[in-house]
């Protein structure tokens, strides 16, 4: 497979594994505090990452200046997105929050291009603008479903931006599960620091549970949405994080009865067309550069 490809497999896979977190995490409805539940989610990832550590990829802590920069910005980025979407998802509909997200493929575009001078042609442009307007049939602004959540999280998108951007400019030399492990280990710490100022909830079996899958996705999330940056053209896997949506209209549907309106059925099936759009004319481009390189 192309670079394009895989890159959109490893966004996918991101996309999927956030919302799955974002859905065991909205399970506990705020029984556990907001601090406490990412402190006790950030042990289990890291953890994790200790039980595995080699063998989801080399991982070592020997990186340049400039990479230990961008990893700082990155990681800050991470802790700001994160109080600012868990926030919001406490607060308001998982689709609905999921909707406003997906401004994410516009935003980053337009930083690659701008700050990267990455090249964007016109049809893959003209794709994410569609799959936007597809959001829009579902967020509706100016609507009574626009509210103080809705800014949070929109505050969260452009520090997921920042994050992203950052990740673009990392060396090859930086192992994957570094970056990971860093950003876990940002917002862990941070945290254990803010959850200081509530008291401490006892936390059920259930939610127990709930927390550990969520530890599990959150880890898988991270590591693919480093691997999506570092793969493949910005513009041509940007469109692919519009299936973030379609997981938690799914979810939503099944887990908390929130059925779609008219809308944001219409609204979900354009972004699915968009993405598949992007694929079909990727997979074209692909035949046609093996046939010329054929002749």
């Amino acid at each position: 497979m192309s670079p394009n490809l895989i890159g959109a497999l490893f966004m996918v896979g991101s996309m999927a594994a956030f919302t799955l977190n974002d859905t065991m995490t909205k399970t506990t409805g705020g029984a556990v505090p907001l601090f406490q539940l990412l402190f006790l989610r950030g042990l289990i990832s890291i953890s994790l990452i200790m039980l595995l550590w080699g063998r989801l990829g080399p991982m070592h802590l020997r990186l340049s200046r400039r990479d230990w920069k961008l990893v700082g910005i990155r990681s800050g980025s991470e802790v700001a997105a994160s109080f600012f979407f868990v926030t919001a998802l406490f607060n308001m509909p998982l689709a609905n929050l999921s909707a406003i997200l997906q401004s994410l493929p516009l935003t980053v575009t337009l930083g690659a291009a701008l700050f990267y001078r990455e090249p964007v042609g016109w049809k893959r442009f003209s794709a994410i603008l569609v799959g936007f307007m597809g959001v829009m049939l579902i967020v509706k602004p100016g609507t009574d479903g626009f509210n103080v959540w809705s800014v949070y999280a929109l505050i969260a998108v452009m520090f997921v931006t920042i994050r992203d951007l950052s990740t673009r400019r990392l060396s090859k030399a930086v192992p994957s599960m570094t970056v990971t492990f860093a950003a876990v280990l940002s917002v862990t710490v941070f945290s254990a620091f803010a959850q200081l100022a509530t008291p401490w909830a006892p936390v059920s079996a259930p939610h127990w549970q709930a927390i550990a899958a969520a530890a599990v996705f959150v880890l898988m999330g991270y590591y693919f949405s480093v691997q999506t940056m570092r793969t493949g053209d910005v513009s041509f896997i940007a469109p692919f994080r519009y299936t973030g949506l379609i997981w938690a209209l799914i979810l939503g549907w099944f887990v908390f009865g929130d059925w779609p309106l008219p809308s944001t059925l219409i609204g979900a099936a354009i972004v699915a067309a968009t993405g598949l759009f992007t694929l079909y004319r990727e997979r074209k481009l692909s035949r046609r550069v093996v046939m010329v390189a054929k002749r």
